[in-house]
């Protein structure tokens, strides 16, 4: 599929994330005004909500772009969405019959602050990408226990906390934990001094169900994916998660890019997931291409310095795809929501350069990354700033979601201390 042109020329730079192809959803504010429903075109944000009330887009009785997130949107279901877009299309489209009645509607992105594009109703994080589970593993176990028993098997996941989800902008304050090192008799109670990231994507379920759905019934009910940071404490997680895994090693903070791209824009990127070496049981059955080929990178920019890359790879590196993991999920008769946000699992290649964290990266802290200034890193200080993207290239366009980042600041003084 070749690019869309817009009438929103910025929208037709063939490295610009948002041309006419794209049309990913968020939430905006500028000057005075509260914050809204939004969608990006170029340089430009469109403004649902006054669109809506101008009579300009309708898309049935009710009024969907009052609040300022995407859920009631979400509840509509797919011909809803497909209906949006076509419309949206229609009216940003070089040509489109309504562009004087829409320039009004029109809000510059530099004049704008991002927020939370949906209430995220429950959040639940994987440890699907096969490269980064053997890398753990193999640091831990070895490499020939690197893997759980499990893992060819099922989408390993934890629920997380929605509560931690925050959006991309938003700085992330070091926690405090129970901390006990191999080199320690007891635990102490200490701020985290191996605080990490995790490339990951996430998807955003728009359908809601209430008992077990296929995995075509599961990409189905996906509305949309994000960047998404999964902020980790290493030292907090080693001590806890003996025998039920991450706990408030995984609390302090999510971080997600402040664009929702809908399935529908991602549909040219669609790639099979790997060949399996052990056949998955037929609810997890493969029905076609469920991955996306998205170029994803993370980089760290310390205090005071410049951003330099730390690592490039790709979301079809993931073992288990979205609709793998959501079909699996509702297997116990788990009911899912719209909202619900689904975390891949840090996304990891076979090379070094590819690792999605500073864990990997460092080899646990044995090999630490020495960045351009001169400064090394084997796990992040007060004051870095870590920005995750992602871009997904066609014919003269590119498909991106804006930038998640977040800046670590210093733990509070220990908030027990007597």
């Amino acid at each position: 599929m070749p690019l869309n042109k817009s009438w929103v020329t910025s929208a037709n730079d063939a490295h610009h994330p948002f041309p006419l192809n794209n049309l990913p959803y968020g939430v905006f504010s500028d000057g005075d005004a509260p914050p809204r429903c939004g969608v990006a075109i170029g340089d430009m944000i469109l403004d649902l909500q006054a669109a809506e009330t101008a009579g300009i887009i309708q898309l049935g009785s009710e009024r969907l772009f009052e609040m300022p997130f995407w859920n009631e949107f979400m509840e509509e279901g797919p011909a809803v969405w497909a209906a949006l877009r076509e419309r949206l299309t229609a009216l940003l489209q070089v040509g489109a019959r309504d562009q004087k009645r829409i320039e009004p509607f029109l809000v510059h992105t530099k004049d704008a602050e991002l927020h939370m594009p949906f209430m995220v109703s429950e959040f639940t994080d994987y440890y699907a990408g096969r490269h980064h589970a053997t890398n753990v593993g193999s640091m831990f176990r070895g490499p020939e226990n690197a893997l759980p028993p499990n893992w060819l098997h099922i989408p390993i996941g934890y629920n997380g906390r929605a509560s931690s989800v925050v959006v991309s902008g938003t700085d992330v304050r070091r926690p405090w934990g129970q901390i006990k090192g191999a080199e320690d008799d007891t635990p102490r109670w200490a701020p985290c001094s191996r605080f990490d990231i995790e490339l990951e994507m996430g998807a955003i379920v728009g359908t809601p169900s209430d008992g077990p759905i296929t995995v075509q019934e599961a990409d189905d009910h996906i509305f949309g994916y994000v960047l998404l940071n999964d902020w980790s404490a290493r030292d907090i997680q080693a001590w806890e998660y003996h025998p039920l895994g991450p706990f408030q090693s995984k609390a302090t903070a999510t971080s997600i890019s402040p664009w929702i791209v809908t399935k529908a824009a991602l549909e040219p990127f669609r790639c099979n997931t790997p060949a399996r070496e052990v056949e998955l049981l037929e609810h997890l059955w493969d029905c076609g291409p469920m991955l996306y080929d998205i170029d994803l990178s993370v980089s760290l920019r310390p205090e005071g310095g410049t951003d330099e890359i730390l690592a490039r790879t790709n979301y079809r590196e993931m073992y288990y795809s979205a609709a793998q993991q959501l079909a699996h999920h509702t297997t116990s008769g788990c009911p899912m929501n719209p909202g619900d946000l689904l975390g891949s699992g840090t996304i990891s290649g076979p090379d070094k350069t590819q690792r999605g964290s500073l864990l990997e990266l460092s080899w646990g802290g044995q090999d630490p990354i020495t960045l351009a200034s001169g400064e090394t890193r084997s796990f992040l200080e007060d004051g870095d700033t870590l920005t995750l993207r992602g871009e997904a290239r066609g014919d003269g366009y590119t498909i991106g979601f804006g930038e998640c980042t977040g800046t670590v600041t210093p733990a509070l003084d220990d908030p027990y201390a007597r």
